[in-house]
């Protein structure tokens, strides 16, 4: 397949619908560490820029009402990654004092023999998230076996 541009494309940032602008503010804030760039809280179109290091990474659009649906097409999770199991470990504990919810407990490999993994919970909305590592997830269980530990709810 020819495209117009040869420059590789990644990802810029991801922007998600949400119910409470200022609940969600306050869970990136504090749960993942981003910083707030840029907003409009005020009126009907309500918005947040958050990242880290000045590089946006997150748009909060609150356009959204109910929670996030595993049955329709769409995201199916978020995924951040980090240098180290350590750090993976660290915003779990972070997460733990929130109350946050996860899908399992505690760091998975994401599937049978693999060197990566992390961990899966999800935001206010229900929005899935991940936290992982390439590396150190080998003796961690991998609940799902062979098939990816992110993969099927």
């Amino acid at each position: 397949m020819t495209t117009a541009t040869s420059a590789q494309l990644v990802t810029g940032h991801i922007g998600l619908n949400v119910a409470d602008l200022d609940r969600s503010v306050e869970f990136y804030r504090h749960a993942l560490g981003f910083e707030q760039l840029a907003a409009d809280t005020d009126g009907e179109r309500r918005w947040a820029f958050l990242g880290a290091d000045g590089k946006l990474l997150v748009t909060l659009w609150q356009q959204a009402s109910g929670t996030f649906s595993t049955e329709t097409p769409g995201l199916h999770h978020l995924s951040f990654q980090v240098d180290t199991l350590e750090q993976v470990r660290a915003i779990e504990a972070t997460l733990r004092d929130l109350a946050v919810t996860f899908a399992h407990d505690g760091v998975v490999s994401h599937g049978e023999g693999a060197s990566s993994g992390g961990i899966f919970f999800t935001d206010p909305d229900g929005i899935r998230l991940e936290i992982y590592a390439p590396t150190g997830a080998e003796s961690a269980p991998a609940p799902s076996g062979a098939a990816p530990t992110c993969g099927f709810f």
